[in-house]
């Protein structure tokens, strides 16, 4: 197993999120990176690289090059505004309110080009999303080269990523735009599984309308959880994609038995839908002690969950994406890597 990871990361260190009616520390950051990459190397996962520079040509095929702009230039823009803080939207194109036309004034794009309020646009932010992003390619490279796995440390995460949106700590989807690069090398059929335990809105966005790529998510309810609008079971695709969007919303206290049967379900209809490999949206967030979800998955369960992936006997690109607050996040992905290992 190679693992994919930049110290770039750590560029991306906001100091406010919007929780509760409040700006707190972000449940996002650094560590998380670190925990993670602690637990894998003791656990043997030693064979650490940084990523190749990849620039935006694959970017550019999953995200409108407006966004890709925006994100770009977002905080220079911000601070030449005079605004102090960090940048937060605070007004957006809702229900009978959208005319497609972005404004100019950078407040007013900012809540043009997100879904979620809660996550900042800060210093390097955009410069840890690129890395992260060619955290993931790398990842997609050496699956190209003829390699079973590799795990990318991706942080910032991507899965809440659309086509011209970034919210919920996520700003480009690494799981997209690596099933791109898998395709652009020749796979016909690409899989993204997402068993983070918040509905990969961004990447239903992508992908619900290409024949190309199957998505499957496990998570919990949207009418209870983040990002709340989308992520329903009668969500099946729409034109080329029509039936490859497997959605499976499960309620609070949702235990491995139960949940472990929605992953065997979605591993049954990649198999029948042909995928040539699988793209791992990997959140450990399912875990009983994470503070901002409600599975009640324990840490021998992250092995288990490895194994019927690996069953499937498809390679396998593992990317990060949540997992919050608690060590333990480190020994979960670890345990995930070494199901998958065998």
């Amino acid at each position: 197993m190679r693992v994919f990871y930049s110290e770039k990361h750590k560029l991306r260190d906001a100091k406010t999120e919007l929780h509760g009616g409040l700006l707190v520390k972000p449940f996002e950051g650094p560590f998380r990176a670190e925990w993670v990459l602690a637990g894998v190397k003791e656990a043997g996962f030693t064979d650490v690289r940084a990523p190749a520079e990849h620039g935006l040509e694959t970017a550019l095929k999953v995200h409108d090059a407006g966004y890709l702009e925006f994100l770009r230039t977002c905080w220079d823009r911000w601070q030449a505004h005079g605004f102090e803080g960090e940048a937060i939207a605070t007004s957006f194109p809702c229900r009978r309110s959208q005319t497609g036309r972005v404004p100019k004034n950078v407040d007013g794009a900012v809540g043009y080009y997100t879904n979620s309020a809660e996550t900042s646009i800060s210093k390097g932010t955009y410069e840890a999303a690129i890395a992260s992003m060619d955290v993931a390619l790398s990842g997609a490279d050496w699956l190209n080269e003829g390699n079973r796995f590799a795990f990318s440390l991706c942080r910032p995460p991507g899965h809440h990523a659309g086509i011209d949106l970034f919210g919920g700590y996520c700003f480009i989807n690494n799981a997209a735009v690596a099933a791109q690069r898998l395709i652009d090398h020749g796979a016909k059929k690409v899989a993204i599984l997402d068993v983070d335990f918040h509905h990969g809105n961004g990447t239903q966005d992508i992908t619900y309308r290409r024949g190309d790529i199957f998505f499957a998510s496990l998570h919990g309810e949207p009418e209870d959880a983040f990002p709340f609008f989308l992520g329903y079971a009668d969500e099946t695709g729409e034109g080329d994609g029509e039936g490859l969007n497997a959605n499976y919303p499960m309620p609070s206290g949702t235990p491995f038995e139960i949940w472990s049967a929605a992953l065997q379900d979605s591993l049954k209809k990649i198999k029948s839908y042909g995928a040539e490999a699988i793209v791992l949206s990997l959140g450990v967030d399912t875990f009983e002690k994470d503070p901002i979800s409600f599975f009640k998955l324990k840490s021998p369960d992250y092995i288990r969950m490895g194994e019927m992936i690996a069953a499937s006997g498809l390679p396998v690109l593992t990317l990060m994406e949540g997992g919050y607050g608690v060590p333990e996040i480190g020994i979960n992905v670890a345990n995930v890597l070494k199901g998958l290992e065998g």
